[in-house]
């Protein structure tokens, strides 16, 4: 028996099969399209999400027995908001994805009016374009007709989940669960359901919104007809941030994991209880199980690390795939002094611009394609240790997503952070953990003791070097952040 687990990322869908003993039996994966109809907007059109979702399974299913499948498991990005109709589950407007900008201005009125206090006491978030509550509040203002559909009920509105699963269900479900609804500036963070006070301040319907369902159980079925032919239970659902978080089996208070994706998220398990941070880390629910008890966690969020290394290959096109990254980093022994400050989007923690842009420094007559390559990898390390200098101190790091298979990544990070970093046999733990949320809720695996026996270490990267070098890199790599802030403002 296995289960079959969706992670629908930013940039592609992958499909994998997950086995009892932790294993991933086969993957197929299929990209879409990015669209950036202005500077700052990100949109996805569902559609495609859709197509690649069908795609990715359909590839994995050409590598399994089909009849080994006993549930479903949905991962995606979190933030990013869809609309689509009731009836025909055909979406009016393209996604408003989780990088886009343009809702700055609403947070700024926003907290001009004083709201940002409330807000984070009931959401554990902060009044940032990131989050999906601001992006509504932008609809309702530009888009009229279509947000009068929302509010006559025809249309239905959520995070790429509940589309995924209206998608897979032909329209029969319309739910969420409380890693995503966590992300929306409109949920109760510590009464564990939407809140009307937030959604008369971001003047969003209740009613449109998705029922909150527990992360694992039997939540819905898929429709054959629909879905690649599977009629199965979607018995798990979580955020990838969430999702990797229980893929790296972090399932007692204070374990950490770093995922390296589009961005990077830092998260630490903080049990049933609500930690607040005043360093720039967010507040969020991690999981909920089928008895109701909430677990929460502690995220730093970077908004782009791995989205950098696609710009390096698709925008300036100086490197062929990222996995040519590492080599051509290991040509140079430092980056002389360039500094790439990757904020495409915006700074998220523990900063939180969104008016920071994009910078490369210490540009000289002998930079090669190396050294900015080299700055790319540099970035994310740094990135990553600011967030974590935010936290309490870890005796090591796990770590996971596409960039954690980067040796010269992961050992830069080591150096930074000067803790071990441990990467698992499987670094694919955003779907992992949608596997494992699938596995609990239709009975393959009976306890998370059960899932934590399937972990197991591939590398450890100790720190090395000069300890005061690394320190000097960093301190030169934070002088040009603050070069970074504010740009969009000029």
């Amino acid at each position: 028996m296995s289960v079959l687990a969706i992670d629908a990322g930013t940039t592609g869908v992958t499909a994998v099969v997950v086995d009892p003993d932790g294993t991933i039996a086969a993957k197929g994966y299929q990209e879409f399209a990015q669209h950036f109809p202005r500077p700052g907007w990100v949109e996805h059109a569902p559609e495609e999400i859709w197509q690649a979702t069908l795609e990715a399974t359909r590839e994995v299913l050409t590598k399994v027995d089909a009849s080994r499948l006993r549930g479903i498991g949905i991962t995606n990005q979190r933030e990013t908001v869809v609309l689509w109709d009731r009836e025909t589950l055909g979406s009016p407007r393209r996604a408003i994805v989780w990088q886009d900008r343009r809702t700055a201005d609403i947070c700024t009125r926003l907290r001009e009016e004083g709201h940002d206090d409330r807000v984070s006491e009931l959401t554990g978030l902060r009044l940032d374009p990131y989050f999906s509550g601001t992006k509504l509040t932008w609809l309702a203002e530009n888009e009229p007709h279509t947000w009068a559909l929302v509010e006559s009920g025809r249309y239905a509105v959520g995070t790429v989940d509940s589309y995924l699963v209206a998608r897979m269900t032909r329209g029969t479900w319309h739910v969420t669960d409380v890693s995503n609804a966590s992300r929306t500036l409109l949920f109760d963070l510590e009464a564990g359901d939407w809140s009307d006070e937030l959604c008369g301040l971001f003047g969003v319907p209740r009613d449109a919104l998705p029922d909150v369902v527990p992360s694992w159980g039997e939540i819905g079925s898929s429709d054959a007809s629909s879905f690649c032919g599977l009629s199965l239970p979607i018995a798990g659902i979580a955020g990838d941030q969430q999702s990797a978080l229980f893929g790296q089996t972090c399932f007692d208070e204070g374990d950490s994991k770093c995922t390296y994706g589009t961005g990077s998220f830092i998260l630490t398990n903080t049990g049933t209880t609500v930690q607040r941070s005043d360093a720039g880390l967010l507040s969020t629910a991690a999981w909920r199980s089928p008895d109701g008890v909430l677990t929460y966690a502690n995220e730093g969020a970077i908004f782009v690390t791995g989205a950098a290394v696609q710009w390096l290959r698709d925008g300036l096109q100086i490197v062929g795939s990222a996995a040519e990254t590492q080599a051509v980093a290991a040509t140079v022994d430092d980056t002389e002094g360039v500094v790439f400050v990757p904020a495409l989007t915006g700074l998220g923690a523990p900063h939180w611009d969104p008016h920071a842009r994009g910078l490369i420094i210490g540009l000289t007559r002998g930079t090669t394609r190396a050294h900015i390559v080299r700055a790319t990898l540099e970035a994310i390390a740094f990135e990553v240790r600011d967030v974590l200098e935010t936290m309490p101190e870890l005796s090591s790091l796990r770590v996971d997503g596409g960039a954690a298979a980067n040796d010269l990544l992961c050992q830069i990070q080591a150096d930074q952070v000067g803790v071990p970093v441990e990467r698992p046999e499987v670094v694919e733990t955003t779907a992992l953990g949608a596997a494992f949320l699938a596995g609990l809720g239709t009975g393959m695996w009976s306890s998370t003791d059960e899932l934590r026996d399937t972990w197991q270490l591939d590398r450890r990267f100790t720190p090395q070097g000069d300890r005061a070098a690394a320190d000097a890199a960093h301190a030169r790599w934070t002088r040009a952040v603050e070069r970074s802030k504010g740009w969009a403002d000029d």
